[in-house]
This record gives structure tokens, sequence and C-alpha cells, in this order.
């Protein structure tokens, strides 16, 4: 996670705050190289398993919602053994717990 996250957060601030910049097309293909490197490294730990350390953990959990900010990047979609595991995570109902948990805090927040 601690090398997965950080990538995928640098990956989101051009998207957020640099689409006007005149490099910004240049420095999301340098990005997504860098994010598709962490995701082979992942892709190769994973393998055929369902969950990274075999039982589904909180760590499964944590990966899934990191590795759902790139939907619709196509870049996970690359990887189809991580997709599989971040729709295997969606699918959990600890996972849908979860997220109803944290969204609950940010609607809360938003008010």
């Amino acid at each position: 996670l601690s090398t997965i996250e950080p990538v995928i957060t640098e990956w989101e601030v051009p998207e957020y705050f640099e689409q006007h910049k005149p490099w910004y097309q240049e420095r999301q293909r340098m990005l997504d190289d860098r994010v598709r490197a962490r995701l082979r490294r992942l892709s190769t730990r994973l393998g055929s398993a369902d969950w990274l350390d075999g039982a589904f953990s909180a760590g499964d959990l944590l990966m899934v919602q990191v590795l759902r900010r790139l939907t619709g990047s196509g870049l996970l979609e690359e990887f189809p053994n991580l997709a599989a595991y971040v729709a295997r995570g969606e699918a959990r109902p600890a996972y849908g717990r979860a997220f109803a948990a944290q969204l609950a805090v940010f609607t809360a927040q938003s008010r």
C-alpha cells in the first residue's frame, strides 16, 4: 500500500489542478508510466491469488480503496488480475460497510 498510494496520489494531482497547463499531457504520460510500474509489481505479487495475503484482510480493503481511484483511466484494466481483485474487493460486504462509513463522514462534514 505504501508503494502504490503515493504514485496514485501524484497521478491524480494534474487531473485536478494542472489540466490547463501546456505540459499537462506530457506530465500525465510520465505519471501513467510510474503507476504502471507499480501496478506491474503488484500484479506479479498478487499473481492468480484472490487476496494479497491469503485470506481477505484489512490490507485488501485498503488496497482496493486505493486502486479504485484509477477507475476510468484504463490503467487498472491493463492488469486483468488487478481489475478482478478490485471487483472482488468491492463485492465484499465488509468493503461496502467500510465505504459507506467513510462516505458518511465526508457527507456529515460537508454540511
